[in-house]
């Protein structure tokens, strides 16, 4: 049966979007790299493997565990992995140029928006990103990509995430939420919907409250960072959230390496739109759209050349006039 709706959903699309048989029967390996358990990279990184898989059963991810974003972009730099994912704030960091010079790895797709948030008790006295500062907070690994987010966002405010606050970097991402359910630290600090970190201390029966900026501080941080974005994360998302929370955030990548072959981003863009245009599709991957990815893109010739083709292919970049 699987067979069949994938029969159905090829003979769908139009002929000038579909390579030849030849091509799509062809077996290439791609090293796909994610992130260690629980953060929300191992959730998506496993989603749209198997979208892939299911879709082109030919193009064969094999998932690398990493550290994360920090790790990966080295990988693919030294072309260890094929593609990988990373978090918005340190893409920018890459593709601006920051501390070195520009990158030359490509973009393949948006994963999704990442709501940047401190979780705390509700049984805590913490309401505010000024009643955290002196305490202890748990910003995950020292060069995660979370951590640099949470820096990113500090700066914004004109606060340092060293200095105005007692920082805890830990090696696994399972600890934080248990630090602060343990009373160890005062707030954890993560991004994203569903995030496994505060599903945890959301889930507890102390359950969790959201610390974000205000509206005046997020005008703030985007003033001075502006490929940040206002997010919202919608209600009834965590347990115990019945309000929809108003926060700052920026968009995740799957990045490829910079000489990653033209077919091989061909047909992930392929595969990747095929997957999110059919039942296939699940939550995990309902932001991967072309339509997000141009809208998101770091700089101009960020694209991977194969992913280009397919959304020119396929009317998402239209030709100049």
């Amino acid at each position: 049966m699987a067979f069949l709706r994938r029969r159905r959903l090829f003979a769908s699309f139009p002929v000038a979007a579909l390579m030849s048989a030849t091509a799509w029967a062809q077996p290439l390996k791609v090293r796909f790299g994610t992130a260690s358990e629980g953060g929300g990279f191992v959730v998506y990184g496993g989603a749209f493997v198997d979208a892939i898989k299911l879709v082109d059963p030919g193009l064969g991810i094999a998932q690398v565990t990493t550290r994360g974003s920090t790790e990966n972009v080295p990988l693919l730099e030294a072309g260890k992995i094929d593609v990988g994912l990373v978090l918005g704030d340190v893409a920018h960091e890459l593709f601006a140029g920051i501390g070195q010079p520009p990158t030359k790895l490509k973009v393949v797709s948006v994963m999704y928006s990442a709501p940047g948030m401190f979780a705390v008790r509700t049984d805590t006295r913490y309401r505010s990103i000024t009643d955290l500062k002196g305490q202890r907070i748990v910003w995950n690994g020292r060069g995660s990509g979370l951590a640099i987010q949470g820096r990113y966002v500090m700066d914004g405010l004109g606060l340092d995430a060293e200095k105005d606050f007692v920082p805890i970097y830990v090696e696994h991402l399972s600890q934080g939420p248990t630090m602060v359910l343990d009373g160890d630290a005062a707030a954890l600090w993560g991004a994203g919907y569903r995030w496994p970190g505060f599903v945890t201390i959301a889930s507890n029966p102390r359950r969790a409250r959201f610390v974000v900026p205000t509206s005046e501080e997020i005008d703030r941080i985007i003033a001075k960072h502006g490929f940040m974005r206002r997010l919202t994360v919608q209600a009834g998302l965590y347990p115990g959230q019945p309000d929809p929370i108003s926060t700052i955030g920026s968009w995740s990548f799957v990045l490829a390496r910079a000489d990653l072959p033209e077919a091989i981003g061909y047909r992930l863009a392929a595969a990747l739109y095929r997957a999110g245009s059919t039942t296939l599709s699940s939550k995990q991957l309902s932001e991967s759209t072309p339509g997000n990815t141009l809208a998101a893109l770091p700089a101009p010739g960020t694209l991977h050349p194969g992913v280009e083709r397919f959304y020119k292919e396929t009317g998402f970049i239209k030709p100049p006039k």
